[in-house]
């Protein structure tokens, strides 16, 4: 995707602190866009991973920013270091945009919204992700993906990426018929050799169905009123205390309904745990390797797809 500066227009979503500068450096090595989540690392932790990704790969890639916490300082580092991409979600884009169109970066934000993609293209937002109901982690919109993503891409005059419930070919040759100008998948991401969820996680995503990822509030601690979609499991089946389940690797204590997600390292009840997943998710049946997963998404794209001349 010629904006982005990958072969393929297949973007692996940031999926929170599942992901990792080895997962980022695999997907660009697959011709693909990895992204750093970075809302929720200190600016000398964000360095360090793009800094890791660079000792990988040459490839472009992105870092993610959530708008509505303090961002400025992790902003400021990816500008810096010359980051080619960054993606913003939950909050104004036009707070930021200003500054990294300055600083000649693609600016990506995700919407739920025909309303709030006609907004963001205002704002100077270079690509827009359509982010259907379906999807896993924090849910921007209520509406579903087959009807949102050629909504949004009718609204607007900037590439539109497709996400929600895409995990192979059928969902990448679906998107782009929608009229999308490539996908943005994390679901499958988190279950692949390369990212950092506990080995409960990954199963938890091979062996689940569509039905289990189910749209909650219930994982609030740590961001308050802001929806999710995530796989049931006991923690959702009642309403419980919000007790210590788990611990970090470093030993820190994890308390039920906590926004964190299971990752290599931490112990105690991990299933208990947020575990975000779109309802995609249904067909996922191993964990396989990035370069396996991009290249599937990849089967589904034409020979020759057509384009529109806004693109």
């Amino acid at each position: 995707m010629a904006i982005l500066g990958t072969r393929l227009p297949i973007v692996q979503a940031p999926i929170g602190s599942a992901v990792s500068p080895e997962l980022v450096a695999a997907v660009g090595e697959a011709g693909a866009l990895g992204m750093l989540a970075a809302t929720w690392h200190s600016p000398e932790g964000l360095a360090a991973d793009i800094a890791a990704v660079r000792k990988l790969t040459a490839a472009p890639f992105g870092v993610n920013l959530v708008l509505d916490f303090p961002i400025d300082a992790l902003l400021e580092v990816a500008l810096q270091a010359e980051v080619p991409v960054i993606s913003t979600f939950w909050g104004e884009a036009g707070q930021v945009h200003e500054r990294i169109a300055a600083a000649g970066a693609t600016h990506v934000h995700v919407v739920g919204s025909t309303e709030e993609a006609r907004h963001a293209e205002g704002c100077g937002v270079d690509i827009l992700v359509a982010q259907g109901l379906e999807a896993g982690g924090h849910v921007r919109g209520t509406v579903g993906t087959m009807s949102l993503v050629p909504a949004v891409v009718d609204a607007v005059d900037v590439p539109v990426l497709a996400a929600g419930g895409i995990t192979d070919r059928r969902g990448m040759a679906a998107a782009l018929a929608l009229g999308a100008s490539g996908v943005w998948v994390g679901t499958r991401f988190v279950g692949t050799r390369e990212s950092r969820a506990h080995v409960v996680y990954r199963r938890a995503i091979v062996a689940a169905d569509a039905e289990d990822a189910v749209w909650t509030t219930r994982f609030d601690g740590g961001w308050p009123d802001a929806p999710h979609r995530a796989l049931r499991n006991s923690s959702l089946a009642a309403d419980l205390a919000r007790d210590v389940v788990a611990h970090r690797a470093d030993g820190g204590p994890i308390r039920r309904y906590d926004d964190t997600v299971p990752l290599t390292g931490m112990t105690g009840e991990l299933e208990a745990l947020a575990m975000y997943a779109g309802q995609g998710v249904g067909t996922i049946r191993s964990v396989q390797t990035v370069a396996a997963v991009v290249s599937e998404l990849a089967a589904g794209m034409p020979q020759s797809a057509p384009t529109r001349s806004n693109r």
